[in-house]
């Protein structure tokens, strides 16, 4: 049997690993590494420098190239096809490791808003596999934290969407605040400026380079799209996330 462990580890701060996260990673003998290009190298060469800041001794670490995702048959028949393309390049890097107690170093924490825990199952019927989760900080924690703010107001509900959600439906029913993430589109444009809308957004949170931004949402988009853009061209890769409020108290 394979034990498979997938470790949140928030947004790549070493200071965002439990105790249980490292003693997960310090446990493996393969920790495996996907590649996602040269232009996004960055990302690779993160989770390697956190194996080395946190383990005295890292296991080996296997670096492997993602499948691209090809979405021009519809969206979620090519998010399907995708996963099963990396089940397949991960089961592929399990074998040729004889690796037995693999581990995956999973952004923010494995259940919100990321295909791992589903990947992982397409690999469990490919192997015997026992599998582990290992909860991480998310970016939602992160970015409250850094702006020292509550998620929700009141006594009142959160949604968390995506950006594609905002960007097709704009804002949705019955819910006055929002958590807005894997929105490379900045879809907070779409939005309605007479709405009075406020807005908390944070890249690279946690990190020496973390960004914040904070406002009148018509007062800022523009700030924050030249802001994410320069960010994105100097390190080659952006995480970001913002919170919505359209009925702040002032």
């Amino acid at each position: 049997m394979i034990a498979l462990a997938l470790i949140g580890i928030g947004t790549g701060s070493p200071g965002h690993l439990t105790r249980e996260a490292v003693a997960a990673m310090a446990d493996a003998d393969l920790i495996l590494i996907p590649s996602k290009g040269e232009d996004k190298a960055d990302l690779a060469d993160l989770r390697r420098a956190l194996c080395q800041q946190v383990l005295a001794s890292p296991p080996p670490l296997a670096v492997f190239d993602m499948p691209a995702r090809d979405v021009s048959d519809g969206y979620r028949h090519g998010v399907e096809a995708w996963h099963d393309a990396i089940a397949a390049r991960w089961e592929q890097v399990i074998r040729a490791h004889g690796a037995i107690r693999p581990a995956l170093l999973v952004w923010g924490d494995p259940s919100l808003y990321d295909s791992t825990l589903r990947i992982a199952e397409r690999v469990a019927r490919r192997l015997p596999l026992n599998l582990r989760v290992i909860p991480g900080i998310t970016a939602i924690q992160a970015l409250c934290a850094a702006h020292a703010m509550p998620l929700n107001a009141v006594a009142a509900p959160v949604l968390i969407t995506t950006g594609r959600q905002i960007r097709d439906h704009g804002w949705p029913e019955a819910v006055d605040r929002l958590v807005v993430m894997l929105d490379g589109e900045c879809s907070f444009q779409n939005l309605d400026a007479q709405e009075g809308l406020h807005i908390w957004w944070g890249a690279f949170l946690g990190m020496p380079q973390q960004i914040l931004i904070r406002g009148p949402l018509p007062a800022v988009a523009g700030r924050i799209l030249d802001t994410r853009a320069r960010a994105r061209a100097e390190h080659g890769w952006i995480m970001d996330i913002y919170l919505l409020d359209r009925c702040r108290s002032r």
